[in-house]
């Protein structure tokens, strides 16, 4: 899928969005970036981090933005938040997860910046997307709150989309080995429900039953597979379960954050 496949609305709504926080630029150039950006949701390797996924967030800040102070802001916020992803071991590894928002947000500053978007609004917007490498936004933010807010919503899925969620992320992070994946899963599962909420914003607080049973369930199943994994890698006579399901979210969903192998021979970026 290409900018000639997506929705019709999508690049207008772009538009609106980048008109919306004080575009100066003509229309038809505001069209070409907004179709730079439909390009990169659609680039290969995304599974999850796709033009759905882009959709899905943008359908959530449209929910939630009777409590937001800029929404246009945030609107463009979603657009960049994952704009930037390589799925790779190797990228996934170097970056603590595909997903890199620290150059996600510097190409929202660069393009929007050449859009002539006032500064102050372009630094906001790159503060929220910066936010989101750990995906903890300060309640009194509300902007900020409803864009985390918005990208987390699909934890709280009916369980047969969190399912193909789980699928899709992992078939994304296909070159990290299952062990290390399943084990960076498991970590962050038990992160997120130890968490006092996962929603900030009053309307998304309807959201945190739901993601807390879909994540209480995953972690069970994580617990098992795992198991079973350990067990075989000891010789104990258990019969082989495929790891064919978990994966998923790390500060975010779907943004696996793996440890370190052993033999790895390049650096991780803490906090990128």
């Amino acid at each position: 899928m290409g900018v000639y496949d997506a929705p019709q609305w999508l690049l207008s709504a772009f538009v609106r969005s980048a008109k919306g926080a004080g575009a100066t630029a003509p229309d038809e150039r505001v069209r070409e970036v907004g179709a730079d950006l439909v390009e990169r949701w659609t680039g290969p390797g995304r599974t999850y981090h796709n033009l759905r996924h882009l959709t899905d967030v943008l359908a959530r800040v449209d929910e939630l933005a009777e409590e937001t102070h800029e929404p246009d802001l945030v609107r463009l916020a979603a657009w960049y938040h994952g704009a930037v992803f390589d799925g790779r071991q190797v990228a996934a590894y170097a970056n603590r997860g595909g997903e890199d928002e620290v150059a996600s947000a510097r190409l929202a500053r660069e393009q929007l910046t050449d859009l002539g978007v006032p500064t102050p609004r372009v630094e906001r917007v790159h503060e929220m997307v910066i936010a989101l490498v750990r995906h903890v936004a300060d309640p009194s933010d509300f902007d900020c709150a409803v864009l985390c807010d918005a990208d987390l919503a699909m934890l709280a899925a009916e369980p047969q989309r969190y399912k193909a969620y789980l699928h899709d992320v992992r078939e994304e992070y296909a070159d990290i080995p299952v062990q290390d994946y399943l084990r960076a899963r498991e970590r962050i599962v038990r992160k997120l429900l130890k968490r006092p909420s996962l929603f900030v914003s009053p309307l998304g607080a309807a959201w945190e039953e739901p993601a807390r049973q879909n994540l209480g369930a995953e972690l069970h199943k994580l617990e098992k597979v795992l198991a079973e994994l350990e067990a075989q890698d000891s010789g104990a006579d258990v019969p082989a379960t495929p790891p064919t399901e978990p994966p998923g979210p790390a500060d975010a969903p779907g943004t696996v954050r793996p440890a370190r192998p052993a033999d790895a021979r390049h650096p991780v970026r803490h906090g990128a």
